[in-house]
């Protein structure tokens, strides 16, 4: 079962020494033992992930955790997920890490950051005051009425504000995109799922500083959430006439679990 992946002592100990080996690239106050046992943990209680090693070892295991240790995300807090797809292996934020990430990196300090869904009833108005945008939302409490949109925001701490805002069709096309479209997460936690996609797009609008080896940590793995391919002939096709051509591909997870 899966503790027989994470008992072994070589396991422990190869992480431990590539952790010490890449001290100079962790986060300041890097807790390489909590993060070490936080490790096995995971593995001890992910059947998944003790498959995965059988069939393919734990080579890619520990580098997904290795990705996680260079951006300070935690496997066992939910702000980083191991998946695999196949015989490989993908590291992904959560919506949780995406949020840790951009206040950690941000440029331009941030004081919140967060998505909501919008269902019918809700109230949503965005307005552009001396140019400066707005948003006035008010939920209907306990709504359980259909959804028909997403917004992100996030407020810095200067006063200003950026905001994203998609349709359940934008959100949906999306979906249609990723090699993940079927996964439990989106059949059964559509709107957690929602809330991540419009808040990975509002994260590119974020001014981020991050050195190149963030940077790869970061994006590894999004070319397995979503069929970029795929992503850049639809809006080729529909862009075909504009005089300018701005290609996006969203961040939907495999599987997402902060909001259990």
């Amino acid at each position: 079962m899966a503790n027989e992946v994470a008992t072994k002592e070589t396991f422990s100990t190869a992480l431990t020494a590539e952790l010490e080996s890449q001290k100079a690239a962790l986060p300041e106050n890097f807790n390489t033992a909590r993060f070490v046992q936080n490790a096995v943990a995971l593995l001890n209680g992910n059947d998944t992930l003790a498959d995965f090693a059988k069939k393919h070892g734990t080579a890619q295991i520990k580098q997904g955790l290795m990705r996680g240790a260079y951006l300070g995300l935690d496997a066992l807090n939910s702000e980083m997920y191991l998946v695999p797809y196949g015989s490989q292996l993908n590291f992904m934020a959560s919506y949780k890490g995406l949020v840790k990430l951009a206040q950690k990196y941000s440029t331009r300090p941030i004081k919140t950051i967060y998505s909501k869904v919008v269902r019918e009833g809700d109230l949503f108005e965005e307005t552009i005051v001396n140019g400066e945008p707005s948003i006035n939302f008010k939920a209907v409490p306990f709504s359980d009425k259909p959804i028909i949109g997403v917004f992100a925001v996030c407020q810095y701490q200067d006063g200003g504000l950026i905001y994203e805002v998609m349709s359940k069709a934008d959100v949906e096309q999306c979906r249609k995109s990723s090699k993940a479209k079927n996964s439990p997460a989106w059949n059964g936690f559509w709107s957690e799922m929602a809330k991540k996609t419009v808040l990975r797009r509002l994260t590119k609008s974020i001014n981020i500083d991050m050195d190149q080896k963030l940077v790869e940590a970061f994006d590894s793995g999004l070319e397995i959430e979503t069929d970029s391919a795929e992503l850049a002939k639809k809006e080729i096709a529909e862009q075909a006439n504009t005089e300018e051509l701005v290609i996006e591909g969203e961040d939907v997870t495999i599987e997402d679990a902060e909001f259990q």
